[in-house]
């Protein structure tokens, strides 16, 4: 597990050190950095699955044959280096007039140490090259770096009538895509599997699922979001796409025969799908980044999506999350307080920015959910508007 990230020079931040848990919501007000604390890691990600992820000195890709942070591609698309650079560099070493863009994280392992990647800032390039690697070489045993990874960005699916079939993505890879466009077709091949934690009585088994497979737990907590919804996928033969669909049981007098496409629905089961999946079948190794799960979804909807984050947390997956919703945070604050998250495995970050500089608060979450303090601007507007209502 990531335990610290370290960011120098990178867009909103000079210099931060921001720890991490197995849950971690990130909130805050528009462009105060959020969104980049999941960028800069799913930058590494990008570079490394590009094979771009080398030191100049590396064997291999040199800085003049395209390594380094590759900052446009599959995951983030950032620019260039002007783009990416803080507005008001830190030098290091003081006085050389050249700034550099650092990327580090810590691990839960003593064993690990510190990794660091520091890239030569070039405001034209899009693939900053790397002057300064620190770390291990076997990155490939990091959640980050391994199978076991998803990015899932705020702009994902919307309600459609196919979607990509992807044998490379949904199997080879078990990547969802970083807009949750392969959902459905990881979903139609593994929907008969059968994940430990679904077998084994735990916080992610759903009560009310019919049996263990992926398909039955996804159905029984995508009830949680939208009451008496069942889905399925199809292939559609002859074509690289495959079919979603969802059905209603006998609610609101829809006969449950009746299939309806997605775009019949709404956003909110459809924008929801990618992240339930991603959270069933997490692994104890498993390192999950999301935006905005709370997205086109009722204030319950958000909340039991919280509790589905901290369930899976609490198998033993990290997941960060870049959130606007206080049904999220009160929801991950109730997980505490019943016992199914500890509270040290929760963070809470509030970024509040000026444009030139972040600044981080972070309240502690005690065993019975409440927070040691309340920020301005933290979640606060319901009161405000209250007292202007009754004032």
């Amino acid at each position: 597990m990531i335990n610290q990230l370290t960011l120098m020079n990178f867009k909103a931040f000079r210099q931060a050190n921001i720890p991490l848990a197995p849950v971690t919501l990130l909130t805050g007000l528009n462009s105060s950095g959020k969104s980049t604390v999941l960028q800069s890691l799913a930058l590494l990600r990008q570079s490394y699955e590009a094979g771009t992820l080398l030191p100049i000195e590396a064997g291999g890709a040199r800085a003049e044959e395209g390594g380094g942070f590759l900052l446009d591609g599959e995951l983030v698309e950032l620019g260039t280096g002007r783009d990416v650079l803080h507005e008001d560099p830190f030098l290091s070493p003081p006085g050389t007039g050249s700034p550099t863009i650092a990327i580090g994280f810590t691990t839960s392992a003593a064993s690990d140490g510190a990794y660091v990647w520091t890239a030569s800032y070039d405001p034209e390039r899009d693939v900053l090259p790397l002057g300064f690697q620190l770390g291990s070489t076997e990155l490939s045993a990091l959640p980050l770096f391994s199978r076991n990874f998803q990015y899932l960005k705020a702009d994902r699916i919307v309600p459609a009538t196919s979607y990509p079939r992807s044998h490379h993505h949904t199997v080879t890879r078990g990547f969802l895509g970083a807009r949750g466009e392969h959902t459905v077709n990881f979903l139609r091949h593994h929907s008969e599997d059968k994940y430990v934690y679904h077998v084994a009585p735990g916080p992610l088994q759903h009560p009310e699922a019919t049996t263990p497979a992926l398909i039955d737990q996804v159905t029984a907590w995508m009830r949680e979001l939208c009451p008496g919804v069942n889905l399925a996928t199809a292939g559609i033969e002859g074509t690289d796409s495959v079919r979603l669909s969802f059905g209603f049981g006998s609610t609101g007098g829809i006969d449950s025969t009746r299939r309806r496409r997605p775009t019949n629905v709404g956003f909110g089961l459809t924008y929801a799908l990618p992240i339930v999946v991603a959270c069933l079948t997490a692994t104890a190794e498993s390192l999950i980044l999301l935006e905005n799960p709370e997205a086109h979804l009722h204030p319950r909807g958000q909340a039991r999506m919280a509790a589905l984050i901290a369930a899976a947390a609490s198998t033993g997956a990290q997941i960060i999350v870049e959130t606007h919703s206080d049904h999220v945070v009160d929801g991950t604050r109730l997980a505490v307080k019943q016992g199914r998250l500890k509270a040290e495995d929760a963070l809470i970050h509030f970024f509040r920015g000026d444009g030139t500089g972040v600044e981080i608060v972070s309240p502690v979450l005690s065993p019975d959910g409440m927070l040691s303090e309340w920020p301005e601007g933290f979640f606060d507007e319901t009161d405000n508007t209250l007292d202007q209502l009754l004032g």
